[in-house]
């Protein structure tokens, strides 16, 4: 292990139920290098701020949480964009794979590189977001082209690392069933995604876009109703 390596963490969520399986110690890192317009949490995007931590210190302080994780739980490293600091995470994830914790990434899969890959060897899911089903979307409204995440889930499948695909359900982008579609084709065609969850937009973020004085360019859009949620979702599992 590399002792000397620090990194940016923005918070740490101590029992958080929604970023992987079971209950998990949810380390939000800092610096995002996309701008996607669905962004619930602003506060990371800037890179080399935030409190500094070595892998050690994460992981003695997930320690202390580990009666809650039963047999599915573990640490669970987002943020922001956790593969912006690569070699900081896979210390960390090397750490709890000596200690027998369970890990899982939260990623946009927007970097790929040595670092990276190193990563992945010691992580035990992915939760990987496929934001979009079209290149268009996914340059005006994140910042990359959509070959970027497939590229990295073809690494994962690759791998044969565990992955849930993510999706913020969004009307008059997203919400629609060609959309689901295309994003069940995606998935067919890579065996290690073993779960999808299709999640609401939600503008509760709102507060934290006008206290950084910062545009949140997604304002103008509708909260997807249980209907339309229930519809997509029954297409997804059929």
């Amino acid at each position: 292990m590399n002792s000397s390596i620090k990194g940016y963490i923005n918070s740490i969520q101590t029992l958080g139920t929604l970023d992987g399986p079971g209950v998990r110690f949810v380390v939000f890192l800092q610096g995002c290098n996309l701008r996607c317009g669905c962004c619930h949490n602003p506060e990371t995007w800037e890179c080399g701020k935030g409190e500094e931590y070595t892998p050690l210190q994460i992981v003695d302080k997930a320690e202390r949480y580990r009666e809650y994780f039963g047999k599915e739980g573990g640490i669970t490293l987002s943020g922001g964009e956790p593969l912006l600091q690569a070699k900081f995470a896979k210390e960390v994830f090397y750490e709890c794979k000596k200690r027998g914790i369970n890990t899982c990434l939260d990623t946009s899969g927007s970097i790929l590189n040595g670092d990276v890959k190193e990563l992945l060897k010691y992580t035990d899911r992915v939760l990987l977001d496929i934001k979009y089903t079209n290149d268009a979307d996914y340059k005006e409204y994140v910042g990359c082209s959509i070959e970027t995440p497939l590229k990295f889930l073809k690494t994962l499948n690759e791998s044969n690392i565990p992955t849930t695909i993510r999706q913020v359900i969004i009307p008059k982008l997203n919400g629609n069933e060609e959309n689901i579609e295309k994003l069940c084709e995606i998935i067919k065609k890579h065996p290690c995604v073993d779960k999808t969850e299709l999640l609401p937009f939600k503008k509760i973020c709102t507060v934290k876009y006008e206290q950084l004085k910062l545009n949140f360019r997604f304002e103008s859009f509708e909260t997807p109703d249980q209907n339309l949620m229930n519809s997509l979702l029954k297409k997804i599992n059929m």
